[in-house]
């Protein structure tokens, strides 16, 4: 992806690309940025071909493929759904990989839960459009933002990517109309929660705290309202419960193997790096704090017990004959948050 960036602000392409991953949004943002990029508005009726494979034969392709520019440096041919290419335009694409075309931009892009294969991968530039983690998720909005014209308060877009988690789609158009109700002026707290519904106090991340302190009577009185914000479900929430469950449970592990506690936080953001799709539920600076203050809450029996719980929670959401949602979930809570010890572990 830095390479990408790197490309787009140089204009200097590789010849093939390969988008794939589950963030579609995020894909069709970087082709509009290659042809913006790539292409002079004045000749890109001439320059650019859009194609989708299931509609592609081998001879249209093969024609696509070996176009010239025209009067234009580069010519841009955009392939989707490329693992949906039949048997013979998938040959004409191999032998074209071989030796692609300096003038031409290929860009081959996989839908969203379809995975290229090994050939594909090797013969061009594989750039993989994960959905954002938490931590981008709030860059990605001021980026956004600004790209609108208008600047967004940090606490603000944390609030918002609270209500919406990574739906960036969703994002893009609450960001709208954020700049529509404040007339351009800088995006605040207030703003979103008259525009979005949401208020500091009512989020999953402070829904996530009271459980992580074991305060089974507000968190349960805070469930309806969390569950009633766009983009959180039952399942949202119990992935973030367990993304938290688990770091209490290293925390308390990594304590008895004599990980000094100034180096908790410094390693919890390393385990969040190497597991990027990890559903922290808020930003990754706000979630390693609390999980670090939570730890005096928990045992090991009391981390295994809620395992256990989220687990079977989880099989009990996914299954279409539940009748209740929120039923669920509080008897969830009420189980991981009953005996929490008394006194804080030393």
């Amino acid at each position: 992806m830095r390479a990408l960036k790197s490309a787009l602000e140089q204009r200097t392409f590789d010849r093939v690309y390969l988008f794939h991953g589950d963030d579609d949004y995020l894909k069709e943002e970087k082709i509009r940025a290659l042809i913006d990029r790539a292409t002079d508005l004045g000749t890109r009726d001439f320059n650019l071909e859009v194609r989708r494979a299931a509609e592609t034969d081998a001879g249209s392709l093969g024609l696509a493929l070996d176009s010239l520019p025209m009067m234009a440096e580069h010519r841009v041919v955009i392939l989707r759904d490329v693992t949906a290419l039949k048997k013979d335009a998938r040959a004409v694409l191999a032998k074209y990989l071989g030796h692609p075309a300096a003038g031409t931009l290929l860009v081959l892009v996989a839908g969203a839960g379809t995975k290229p294969d090994a050939a594909l991968m090797d013969a061009a530039t594989a750039i993989d459009f994960r959905p954002l983690n938490d931590s981008e998720l709030t860059k990605w909005v001021a980026l956004h933002a600004s790209k609108l014209g208008v600047t967004i308060e940090a606490r603000a877009a944390e609030l918002l990517c609270s209500a919406t988690g990574n739906d960036l789609a969703l994002l893009s158009g609450e960001i709208e109309k954020l700049r529509s109700y404040t007339n351009g002026d800088a995006i605040g707290e207030a703003a979103v929660e008259a525009i979005v519904g949401v208020r500091h106090g009512e989020t999953l991340g402070d829904l996530l705290d009271l459980v992580a302190q074991r305060n089974s009577a507000n968190a349960i009185a805070l469930l309806e309202r969390v569950l009633a914000q766009p983009k959180t479900s039952g399942v949202s929430i119990v992935m973030a419960l367990t993304t938290q469950t688990l770091a209490i449970g290293w925390l308390l592990a990594a304590r008895e193997r004599g990980l000094a506690q100034h180096q908790f936080e410094r390693e919890l953001f390393g385990l969040l790096k190497e597991n990027p799709s990890s559903v922290a539920g808020r930003p990754w600076g706000e979630a390693v704090k609390a999980w670090v203050h939570a730890l005096r809450h928990w045992d090991h029996a009391a981390v295994d017990r809620a395992i256990s719980l989220l687990l079977a929670a989880d099989v009990a959401l996914k299954d279409t004959r539940i009748s209740s949602e929120e039923q669920l979930l509080t008897s969830l809570l009420l189980a991981m948050t009953a005996g929490a010890p008394r006194r804080a572990a030393a």
